[in-house]
């Protein structure tokens, strides 16, 4: 599930995208029927990423991101159950 366009994606490359960050963090949606959350971040040098929350007892590896296909280093996943209000954080590798 992408959130970020193409467009998007090159405005922020550009340096002139700042609503792009509008769409990095942790944000509540729907994907394929389920409640969850979309989460980008920012990571270019990162060899892996994850999401990790109260949601999964805090397992560092329960919920790895995905680097964008454009080589932008967003990485970016959707994860089911995550409820408004709940702390997560990033693990960077």
């Amino acid at each position: 599930m992408n959130v970020l366009t193409d467009h998007d994606i090159y405005l922020f490359r550009e340096g002139t995208h700042a609503r792009l960050y509008r769409h990095l963090g942790c944000h509540p949606g729907e994907h394929d029927g389920a409640s969850g959350a979309h989460f980008a971040v920012w990571a270019p040098n990162a060899r892996r990423v994850a999401v990790m929350g109260e949601w999964s007892d805090w397992r560092p590896d329960a919920h790895p991101l995905h680097p964008r296909y454009d080589s932008s280093g967003i990485w970016e996943g959707f994860v089911p159950a995550v409820r408004p209000g709940q702390t997560y954080e990033y693990r960077i590798q």
